[in-house]
């Protein structure tokens, strides 16, 4: 069983990264036979331009580095995306990154038929950190997965909501340095 982070903030070491890396270790511990991390920022990820040529194929018409993630996303078992909030938001990475998942659907929103057999009941968690002593602030970003969770009968793990500023800082947050390695024991466990 593989598990797969993918991380949304530019900034390496930082908080999210380090949540991330936690709920790594916990799906580790739990039993996965890998665990790999996908650096978004590192990625070459245009946006969606909404051709709908995807829509009839199941292949997207930009050639970038979506594809080879969309194959990661496929193999795993289960998805824990992480990012920092950016004006009440994702980054900019992760939202590219999200609208590109149009791939998997046809024009009726139904999994394509390709790709129904591994998206089904696949397990997706949420890792979110924000500047704002209010966790809520980043609300909207869970809206969007829960939502595409929801929409999609994939297996909704929850989400992991910190408060953290400086880079580092959040590994003095124990409560959520728990939390994120539950959320990867969630990830593995069956």
């Amino acid at each position: 069983m593989k598990i797969l982070g993918v991380l949304g903030s530019p900034r390496i070491g930082g908080n999210s990264d380090i949540l991330l890396s936690q709920a790594l270790a916990g799906a580790k511990e739990a039993g996965a036979d890998a665990v790999e991390k996908i650096i978004l920022d590192r990625r070459r990820i245009a946006g969606c331009k909404d051709c709908k040529k995807c829509n009839k194929t199941g292949f997207c018409a930009i050639k970038d580095d979506m594809a080879d993630i969309q194959k990661h996303i496929l193999d795993a078992y289960a998805v824990i995306h992480a990012s920092p909030v950016y004006f009440w938001s994702m980054t900019a990475q992760m939202k590219a990154y999200l609208d590109r998942w149009c791939v998997f659907f046809d024009a009726d929103w139904k999994w394509q038929k390709l790709y129904y057999p591994k998206m089904r009941a696949k397990r997706i968690g949420l890792i979110t950190v924000c500047g704002d002593i209010n966790t809520h602030t980043a609300d909207p970003i869970v809206h969007s997965f829960k939502t595409t969770a929801e929409m999609t009968k994939m297996t909704w793990l929850g989400e992991v909501m910190a408060s953290a500023n400086e880079k580092g800082e959040i590994v003095s947050d124990n409560m959520a340095l728990k939390q994120a390695f539950e959320l990867g024991v969630k990830a593995a466990t069956p």
